[in-house]
């Protein structure tokens, strides 16, 4: 597939994001070392030339990935981020959503965007790639969204898969169902979230929710998707069924 400059300078990013990757890379390359002190909130939003909510909205995304710890009265401090594809997690492969959300899911809307590649794509993505396919789902019941899920997936793998950008039906067919029945392997880490990073529609009143971080192995190289699920904590249900 061949990717002009011009196209990825038109894709519109949420500028949350655009700080995120910022961060990451301020972070990963030591400009910010583990146990510092991370500059104020007002002065952060100065640097980055943003709103104070905005640059909260990445924070809170640095926080739950790991790599950023807020302690109260004292400020937001760098911890040491270790990306372990030994993890074990859920023990059957498939969608976590459907597993782990009470009540049933009658739709699910996707949009996407290609992106140039971030730091933390390189990171999680682990592979050589020439572009990001930026993925959004926003899980339904009743006409009202339950559940988000953010997605990541290397340009690539649209070929590899052999997907057809054009049709998003097959994408979230792809990505939703088919890619955990050609999967050997996945990885899945359990954390918390004080918010959901849905910009188009609110679910839960953005409260607290339960984040499923997941990825996804076709070959043992690399993951072919990383994925971050957010369910609100009231209707969150995850269950680990464990046998000697």
């Amino acid at each position: 597939m061949n990717i002009k400059p011009e196209d990825l300078q038109k894709t519109k990013r949420p500028l949350f994001a655009i700080v995120y990757d910022k961060l990451y890379k301020l972070i990963m390359d030591g400009t910010f070392p583990p146990d510092s002190r991370l500059p104020t909130e007002p002065e952060l939003a100065k640097l980055f030339g943003v709103s104070r909510m905005t640059l909260r909205h990445a924070l809170s995304r640095l926080q739950e990935d790991g790599l950023v710890k807020n302690i109260h009265g004292k400020g937001n401090f760098i911890t040491k981020f270790h990306h372990n594809k030994n993890m074990t997690g859920l023990e059957k492969l498939g969608n976590p959503i459907y597993k782990c959300i009470s009540g049933q899911i009658d739709d699910v809307e996707i949009q996407f965007r290609i992106e140039l590649i971030s730091d933390y794509a390189k990171q999680v993505l682990n592979r050589s790639m020439t572009a990001v396919v930026a993925i959004e789902r926003w899980y339904k019941r009743n006409n009202q969204a339950v559940a988000f899920a953010f997605s990541v997936m290397a340009i690539e793998a649209v070929s590899e898969l052999n997907l057809d950008l054009q049709d998003e039906q097959q994408l979230l067919d792809m990505i939703d169902k088919k890619v955990y029945e050609l999967a050997n392997s996945a990885t899945i880490e359990l954390r918390r979230s004080d918010s959901i990073p849905s910009l188009k529609y609110e679910i839960a009143n953005d409260k607290d929710c339960d984040l499923i971080v997941e990825s996804v192995y076709i070959s043992d190289k690399y993951p072919v998707i990383y994925n971050k699920f957010y369910i609100p904590t009231e209707s969150s249900q995850i269950t680990i069924n464990s046998a000697k």
